[in-house]
């Protein structure tokens, strides 16, 4: 198959880009240093032509629900316009466990783009994923300075790599709406896993667990991030994942 993959370039485009090969499909990354802009449309119906399949893990780094919203409404909505010129029979979109049960502004947004995907002309499917386990090393270094402020989370880490091969699978056959979701192998707190890894690669931080305000802080601390029925379970244990970083 010609599968696409929207935000090809970014951490888990990459490894979703890698499976693919792997698994034997063409593959096109999209991304604007490939020349396609998602929030303009820019360069879409020549990235698109000839796929059969469109996989959206495309991002945007942002605390602010508004901006989330505007991102994902627009990118998502000029890809199934684009994908309907092309002709594309399969639009598979990367989304998060708990978006519908934790009441934070950048789920809300990723809980309208879900619904803007199953609404569209193209027939769609949404998988849910655990936080990756590499959230641990981005929440330690996004911010200068010896301390590293992580939101009180329950979650259920996967490898970034694990969820690449799912939706490279799911993408290889026939629609099916919400897929069944895909978390790692045990329950943990996020602080104690960014402490794991300030231990191990630095860089050294005071590691602060903070509960964020009202409902949305109380659904992440007391488990909304966590599957909530049966689905796929990674293999490999934060720990596993851990040893691997150098």
């Amino acid at each position: 198959m010609r599968m696409a993959v929207a935000g090809g370039t970014g951490l888990v485009g990459k490894l979703v880009v890698e499976e693919a090969r792997k698994a034997g499909h063409e593959v096109v990354a999209i991304s604007r240093s490939r020349g396609v802009d998602l929030t303009t449309g820019a360069g879409l119906d020549e990235a698109l032509r000839g796929a059969d399949v469109v996989i959206d893990v495309s991002n945007i780094e942002t605390l602010s629900g508004k901006k989330a919203t505007g991102f994902f409404e627009t990118v998502t909505r000029n890809l199934r316009a684009a994908e309907e010129r092309a002709g594309v029979k399969h639009h598979v979109l990367l989304s998060i466990i708990g978006v519908d049960r934790v009441e934070w502004g950048y789920y809300q947004a990723k809980l309208n783009q879900e619904r803007v995907a199953l609404a569209g002309p193209v027939p769609a499917t949404v998988l849910r994923a655990a936080q990756f386990h590499e959230f641990a090393l981005q929440s330690l270094t996004r911010m200068g300075g010896p301390i590293a402020v992580v939101p009180s989370m329950l979650s259920q880490p996967v490898a970034a790599r694990e969820v690449a091969a799912e939706l490279v699978r799911l993408a290889a056959g026939d629609p099916v709406g919400m897929a069944p979701e895909i978390a790692g192998p045990e329950p943990l707190r996020m602080a104690d896993l960014v402490r794991k890894v300030s231990r191990r690669c630095g860089p050294r931080k005071w590691v602060l667990g903070f509960p964020m305000p009202g409902r949305a802080g109380r659904a992440m601390a007391t488990g909304g991030n966590l599957p909530t029925g049966p689905g796929l379970r990674g293999r490999q244990t934060f720990d596993e994942w851990l040893s691997e970083l150098r």
